[in-house]
């Protein structure tokens, strides 16, 4: 009797586990569904959206954008914020453009800001597990600081004039009749060596099981403080990556650009389906979220009378309805 009420009880724990397991992808099946939606739209309404060039475009214009939300993915996996991502950007290419015109070899140069952007995340993640100080608040100090850096450089922009940067920034790779540029080959790099961190490494398993409950992590004697600083360093390091994609998108260095593109990374990871308690999500849904606000621009600028500011409308209309529908998801967790 015993034996047959245990079995029951383990078949109902069973069920429950795969309905949870089929119910963390509906985020992620809603972002491919309303991308599906809205380039049906576009080629309804627009002549040549069909275009296998405009998707793209969509990278070509977000390859450094893209980059910056799968290191925030990292993040919020755990449960934690990065607002500093967009200063360090710009600090990225403020510090990149000013060394290249003090006469640095590219390679020095790009080495340098690397190192410079996964030690900002370090100090960062230091700060948040030694000191137990909310990401919050330890990233938006790290936003502050960093945007103040750009100012003290040069409170204008720096043109790039390094012969490596300017061949590269015009590079057109051809696949097939289309083109795309370097920077989309390394947010691809990027985004496939993240997924399969996340996918097939121990490091990955402790960012998920850290999201779900940091302290049963704890318990499992995972390493939940070398991951949780881990993962801002992670931040960090791709933020940089991103301020070298934008310094060849944008050919300079500015203390005004990226403003506001922590906004946008972590409405991008949010819309692509990644919880914002953690423990749940994929660099997938992330690239599928760059895709939904790379095709509302190019949506607004094919009708041509809608303002660019229509663009926050419908990124903030959208967060509120992924945020409502994780919030069901969260509520059924078994």
């Amino acid at each position: 009797m015993i034996d047959v009420e245990t079995a029951g009880a383990e078949a109902v724990i069973a069920r429950k586990r795969r309905a949870w397991t089929l119910r963390k992808y509906v985020p992620v099946l809603g972002t491919l569904v309303l991308l599906c939606i809205m380039y049906g739209i576009g080629i309804a309404n627009y002549e040549n959206f069909y275009n296998t060039q405009i998707l793209l475009n969509i990278f070509i214009d977000n390859s450094f954008l893209l980059v910056v939300a799968v290191g925030m993915t990292f993040v919020i996996l755990t449960g934690g914020i990065d607002l500093s991502v967009g200063s360090v950007v710009a600090l990225t290419t403020m510090v990149c453009a000013t060394l290249l015109n003090d006469g640095w070899p590219a390679p020095a140069a790009m080495i340098a800001v690397l190192v410079m952007g996964a030690g900002l995340g370090f100090v960062m993640g230091c700060v948040i597990h030694f000191f137990e100080i909310q990401p919050f608040i330890v990233t938006l100090a790290g936003m502050f600081l960093a945007r103040g850096l750009c100012y003290v450089i040069s409170t204008s922009s720096i043109s790039i004039t390094d012969p490596f940067w300017k061949t590269t920034a015009q590079r057109r790779l051809a696949i097939g009749s289309y083109t795309i540029t370097p920077s989309v080959v390394i947010a691809v790099l990027v985004v496939l060596i993240a997924a399969v961190v996340l996918a097939w490494s121990r490091l990955g398993r402790t960012v998920y099981a850290i999201g779900g409950n940091a302290n049963s992590a704890m318990l499992m004697g995972l390493g939940v403080g070398r991951t949780r600083i881990a993962v801002y360093t992670i931040s960090g390091l791709c933020s940089a990556i991103g301020g070298l994609l934008l310094s060849f998108y944008m050919s300079s260095g500015d203390p005004l650009h990226a403003i506001g593109m922590e906004l946008d990374a972590i409405a991008a990871v949010v819309i692509g389906g990644t919880l914002l308690t953690g423990g749940s999500g994929y660099v997938a849904g992330t690239v599928l979220g760059i895709t939904v606000l790379g095709l509302i621009q190019t949506i607004i600028t094919f009708q041509g009378t809608l303002s660019s500011w229509w663009t926050r409308i419908f990124i903030g209309a959208l967060l509120f309805v992924f945020v409502l529908l994780q919030r069901t998801v969260i509520r059924r967790t078994p």
